[in-house]
């Protein structure tokens, strides 16, 4: 009966991070079509990703005011001024140079060929950590992040619809954003600063608003004056805007209930399935010479989460093994003290 409970258990567990991961893919594959949609001069025909991007923030950043100080629903992070300036505002900036330029990016390149690119998200992040010491430069792991980038090259070579602008926007929007993955570790995480996602949105949102609307003012908003044919649609807004929002919820009870790790298998998944959606039913020419570009990107990607994973299962038996040391440590320390109490009270009753 209680082998049979356990294996209820386990399964219902399965179900549950398996539950999670289809949610996060959903609303991750949503959040990139919809925006691909409202961008493109093809489909919704609106080009400003500085005021989606600015849309998505405010809506964000209202949510996130009512989750964290009128409902109550998590605690704010104590922090100070000094640590909000010094730490919060940089990762912002990076931030909303990441969401710029990646929006950007649909303007001029199909869904799949972006979800290719991101590939080299990996090489970016170690490559950064490298920079700024938080990684160790492996030659096996760096051999890797050449094949990977080997592959993206190869499914470039092989875009049938190449645009070099459009590539540049989303080698920056990686750049940025493994920057900031780097930085919330140096600035936040080693000083033990941790954010939930509504936390986070409540302190980052309104710092990225605040930097997109310099941009905005110069780029886009003479051109939206210019625009008097323009109508501001609530239902397409609103419901891009609160999928991005349900996006970051996600994120939570993903790595909340799984691993940051689970996340990464899971986005090469969507991002397997996002190729195929774009093909079949964008109509995105998805060449032999992308595919076999973008497999080799794919193997390499699948081979550092391999390699993450085992140094993650090394490090907590590690861990398990130092605390049994530990404990077998104290115990022996209790068992002779306990010894010499017993051999004092010996010679005492012999006196």
């Amino acid at each position: 009966m209680g082998k049979g409970a356990f294996s209820d258990g386990v399964i219902k567990k399965i179900i549950l991070s398996y539950t999670y991961v289809a949610i996060w893919i959903f609303l991750s594959f949503s959040v990139i079509v919809y925006n691909k949609y409202i961008l493109d001069p093809k489909l919704y025909n609106w080009p400003f990703p500085i005021s989606l991007t600015m849309i998505h923030m405010s809506f964000c950043s209202a949510l996130a005011f009512f989750a964290v100080r009128v409902f109550a629903v998590v605690e704010p992070v104590s922090m100070t001024r000094d640590i909000y300036l010094t730490s919060v505002v940089p990762i912002g900036a990076l931030y909303s140079l990441s969401l710029w330029l990646s929006n950007s990016a649909y303007i001029y390149l199909s869904v799949s060929f972006i979800q290719m690119l991101k590939a080299l998200m990996p090489v970016a992040v170690y490559s950064i950590g490298i920079c700024f010491k938080k990684e160790n430069y492996k030659g096996e792991t760096m051999a890797n992040m050449i094949s990977i980038s080997i592959g993206v090259a190869i499914a470039a070579y092989g875009e049938a619809k190449f645009d070099s602008w459009g590539v540049l926007l989303q080698l920056g929007a990686v750049a940025f954003e493994a920057t900031r993955l780097v930085m919330i570790q140096i600035l936040l995480t080693s000083k033990g600063i941790t954010f939930n996602p509504i936390c986070s949105l409540y302190y980052v949102a309104p710092c990225c608003l605040v930097f997109l609307f310099v941009p905005w003012l110069f780029v886009e908003m003479p051109v939206l004056m210019k625009t008097s044919t323009f109508h501001f649609d609530y239902l397409i807004f609103g419901t891009n805007s609160l999928c991005a929002f349900a996006l970051n919820l996600a994120v939570f009870l993903l790595v909340g209930k799984t691993s940051a790790l689970t996340m990464n298998v899971a986005g090469v998944v969507k991002d397997w399935l996002l190729i195929a959606f774009s093909w079949s039913v964008i109509k995105d020419t998805v060449t032999p010479v992308n595919l076999i570009g973008y497999g080799l990107a794919f193997l390499g990607v699948a081979y550092y989460n391999h390699s993450k994973l085992q140094a993650l299962r090394a490090k907590e038996a590690q861990k398990k093994a130092q605390q049994a040391d530990d404990e077998a440590g104290k115990l022996l320390e209790e068992r002779g003290g306990g010894g010499d109490d017993s051999m004092g009270k010996k010679i005492d009753s012999q006196d």
